[in-house]
């Protein structure tokens, strides 16, 4: 199979409804898309990626219309926050309907729900007449993809089309919210403000998290994984002053927000101190940095507000050891 990267989008479609995959661009991050409705597309997502069947996948949709054919109800403030934040960077974990595959969910009875505010990507899902299940677009656990050739270089000829849409201009996942046990909780913080979020909730949303007897639990959406996001090169997070002292003599690789450092490569997000900026290229960083001929990677600690926390969230996951 040879991988073509276009933006036809009548040739996504036609290998959308022959049950193929497709990366897709959003607002976030490319995603590897299928039909969600077909069990044996949503598979080749899986062996793809070579993602573990116990994580579920977010469902796609273009239109309202199309939201009561994979949620069965909405609790309350569901409505609220897809009216001030869809489309957009938030998934909604909600109680799905039966016809959902369980390869989707992950055998729970939730699913996580979202619309995306990518112009091409909304314009697919309207000449579909099904919703697309779409994971970033990368073998997992490695750095999402926030162009059409980070995907080639990842997937190479794995998969038959990319659809070009551009440089993603929310470089983060979305942020993963769901309602249990009769409160909203924090999944995942992503490319909306938890800050935004609670001021339309009118309440502080509590984190989701393993059971404190130490009981090992489901997965209960996508990016909850310890190692997650993460490049092949090791990373460290915290002070950078202290961490240059740690790794004196090697060749450092360094993200920093706004400050240069002098070491062998440095990646500064964004001069002006700017947390969307910075967000919007961290993936970017790290995949230049993992492809360099440095020894390691050093990443500043984000301020812990806003799309900081998204920052700092993706940095120790792929800090994390594997």
């Amino acid at each position: 199979m040879s991988t073509r990267i276009g933006t036809y989008l009548s040739t996504a479609a036609d290998l959308l409804r022959g049950g193929d995959i497709v990366a897709i661009p959003t607002e976030t991050v490319y995603g590897l898309a299928a039909d969600a409705f077909n069990p044996e597309a949503v598979l080749k997502i899986f062996t793809t990626k070579a993602r573990p069947s116990f994580d579920p996948l977010i469902v796609h949709i273009g239109r309202m219309e199309q939201l009561g054919c994979v949620v069965l109800e909405l609790p309350e403030g569901a409505e609220r926050m897809m009216n001030v934040f869809w489309p957009g960077p938030l998934t909604l974990v909600l109680p799905k309907r039966p016809e959902v595959p369980d390869i989707v969910t992950s055998g729970l009875d939730t699913v996580g729900v979202r619309m995306p505010a990518h112009p091409m990507a909304l314009e697919l899902l309207s000449n579909l007449d099904f919703p697309l299940a779409a994971p970033s677009a990368n073998p997992f656990g490695y750095v999402s993809p926030t162009t059409a050739q980070h995907v080639a270089d990842q997937l190479g000829e794995r998969i038959p089309y990319i659809l070009d849409g551009g440089a993603c201009n929310v470089g983060v996942e979305s942020t993963i919210i769901g309602w249990e046990a009769g409160e909203w909780r924090l999944y995942r913080p992503g490319g909306v403000p938890v800050e935004a979020i609670e001021r339309v909730l009118g309440v502080s949303l509590s984190t989701a998290g393993g059971d404190p007897s130490g009981v090992e639990v489901p997965v209960q959406a996508p990016g909850m994984l310890e190692s997650h996001y993460a490049p092949r090169k090791p990373v460290q997070v915290g002070d950078l002053d202290e961490l240059l002292k740690a790794h004196n003599g090697q060749r450092i690789g360094m993200i920093s927000f706004s400050k240069t450092y002098p070491v062998h490569r440095s990646e500064v997000l964004s001069p002006s101190s700017d947390l969307k900026e910075a967000a919007q290229k961290l993936f970017a960083a790290l995949r230049m940095l993992d492809a360099s001929d440095c020894d390691v990677i050093l990443a500043e600690r984000f301020p812990e507000e806003g799309l900081g926390r998204a920052i700092n969230d993706r940095l120790r996951r792929a800090a994390a050891k594997r």
